[in-house]
């Protein structure tokens, strides 16, 4: 299989997942579309993800994705942290988890 055969089956997985929600809006997604840059908007993310979950207003597989890629996110901070440039000021670092 071609990988943009692999990709449209993908995508038609998701979409399906998705439409199969129509239960009601997740309140995760809107927290998402507004974007993940701080550690609140991460920490509401998640709330809302569970919430969703449980109420069964989103599929498995796409809290999996999420919960996978918020993992990876947090992972970033944590070697921004760890690896990134040190402020000689007494100020405290600015992490983000993203920039626009």
């Amino acid at each position: 299989m071609s990988k943009a055969s692999k990709r449209q089956v993908e995508g038609s997985k998701v979409a399906s997942a998705v439409a199969s929600t129509a239960n009601g809006t997740p309140r995760s997604l809107a927290i998402a579309s507004k974007g993940i840059k701080t550690g609140s908007d991460f920490a509401n993310l998640m709330s809302a993800l569970m919430t969703d979950l449980i109420e069964g207003k989103i599929a498995p597989e796409i809290g999996n994705a999420t919960c996978n890629a918020g993992g990876k996110l947090l992972k970033v901070v944590e070697m921004q942290l760890q690896y990134g440039h040190s402020s000689k000021t007494n100020e405290p670092r600015v992490l983000t988890l993203a920039e626009n």
